[in-house]
């Protein structure tokens, strides 16, 4: 049977007081597709999450470098589930989960009471943040890009090396202001290191008096041979010919052995490369699963694996308990890439196996992930694309790029305001987005400026 499990077009009526409840622990990809999922079902849907609004963080790098602005990848939660009925979202931490009770503790601000909710299914989307693969240290100097607050530090840290690179009259100074380096060849990475290159070549050159931003050097460094691993041969060269064009200076097979708030130090045998000035560093090289993995493992006795994400049975539930879900980044499954489309496919998944339990269906599906593609963006009319037997470059790539992630955005004012700011930043050559708060303002190793 087929079951109404999309959003509908007009609101389905509330549930009785009675009806199953099912508590979503994360607003991301998986958790706001799960929560979608489940609209018309006869079921109290519970949205927990930390903040307020579901984050598009595949363009938090546009974010960081002054093209788009939070409102514009960051919906609040309740204005997305406004129009359903069944779907209450609950502003918290999970701190506990008790499976014998099938409860969650949920700590909210400070002074607020803390709360117990109960469920009778549980899905836990509660994704990743950045990994230092042991070196916790590292983000005071070189932050991620998972957040909000990140792009935010990372926009402030990036204009304010102009600015400080401006009021300097020392040369050695200047080129350590101007020295960007992006540590990671990934998506992230090379997306976040061909906008540099484009803010510094493009957008800035005739703002400054004593300064050429053109003369910033930007350096993508990873410790795997070649970037985009997971892209075909073809596209990997061909994004490797398009940073060599854009003046990115790419190192591979170069392991970051430190980082301290004057710059970086790695294992090269180039001494250029093995010390690296740079006022700014920005992480883009892994992540690790959310804390409530690990609590999850220690509750239900399941089996995490090294970057904590939790070992699901074939059908995204905890072994040993099937009312228990795990999607997304969390969850570790037939070496399952972290992406987007895997977070949203195992995410309705649940939520189609939960209706389906409520119909007296209680056969076991296992999860097949769909293979949509692969794309990553370089720079203007600069992308690659690999879906299914295709690939895509250059603008066609590019064009493509800009349409799926328009369409992925959640609701058409989001999807208006992106393309008047895309259409200012990559017809034009401005940035809509570069105001600096003057709190956020950081210094050369990252602190904030003394004084007004």
């Amino acid at each position: 049977m087929r079951l109404p499990l999309t959003r509908p077009r007009r609101p389905a009526p509330a549930p009785p007081a009675n009806a199953h409840r099912v508590v979503i622990v994360g607003a991301g990809f998986g958790g706001l597709a799960a929560a979608r999922a489940l609209a018309r079902a006869p079921v109290h849907v519970t949205v927990v999450d930390r903040g307020n609004h579901h984050l598009f963080q595949p363009l938090l790098y546009q974010m960081a470098t002054g093209i788009l602005s939070s409102g514009d990848i960051a919906p609040p939660i309740r204005d997305i589930l406004r129009r359903q009925p069944n779907a209450r979202v609950v502003l918290g931490t999970v701190t506990d989960i008790d499976p014998a009770a099938r409860t969650l503790s949920v700590a909210g601000d400070a002074g607020a009471t803390p709360a117990t909710i109960p469920y009778d299914s549980l899905i836990v989307a509660a994704g990743a943040h950045t990994g230092y693969f042991g070196h916790p240290e590292y983000a005071d100097h070189a932050p991620g890009l998972k957040t909000i607050d990140d792009a935010l530090d990372l926009r402030s840290r990036i204009l304010g090396a102009f600015e400080r690179a401006e009021r300097s009259d020392d040369p050695e100074e200047r080129r350590r202001l101007l020295t960007f380096v992006v540590i990671g060849g990934g998506a992230t990475g090379v997306e976040m290191a061909g906008q540099l290159a484009e803010l510094a070549h493009r957008t800035l050159p005739g703002e400054f008096r004593t300064i050429d931003p053109r003369a910033a050097r930007v350096v993508l460094l990873d410790g795997a041979p070649t970037v985009l691993p997971p892209f075909p041969e073809g596209l990997r060269r061909r994004v490797r010919r398009d940073l060599d064009a854009l003046g990115v200076e790419t190192h591979l097979g170069v392991m970051v052995s430190g980082v301290d708030a004057e710059g970086i130090d790695t294992d090269a045998a180039d001494p250029a490369v093995a010390r690296i000035e740079a006022a700014v560093k920005v992480w883009a090289a892994g992540v690790e699963a959310s804390p409530l993995g690990r609590l999850l493992a220690e509750r239900t006795s399941a089996a995490a694996d090294r970057g904590g994400r939790l070992q699901v049975a074939p059908d995204c539930t905890v072994p040993g308990r099937p009312e228990i879900f795990v999607v997304g980044d969390l969850m570790a499954l037939d070496g399952l890439p972290g992406v987007a489309q895997v977070a949203i496919q195992s995410g309705r998944h649940a939520a189609h196996t939960i209706a389906r339990r409520l119909t007296g269906d209680g056969s076991v599906i296992p999860f097949r992930y769909h293979d949509q593609g692969s794309m990553a963006t370089v720079a203007r009319f600069r992308a690659v694309a690999a879906i299914g037997p295709l690939r895509i470059t250059g603008t066609l790539g590019w064009l493509l790029w800009l349409y799926v992630h328009i369409a992925a955005l959640t609701g058409y004012a989001n999807r208006l305001k992106v393309i008047l700011n895309w259409t200012i930043a990559f017809l034009g050559r401005s940035r809509p987005q570069r105001a600096i708060p003057h709190n956020l303002t950081k210094g050369p190793g990252g602190e904030p400026p003394a004084g007004r």
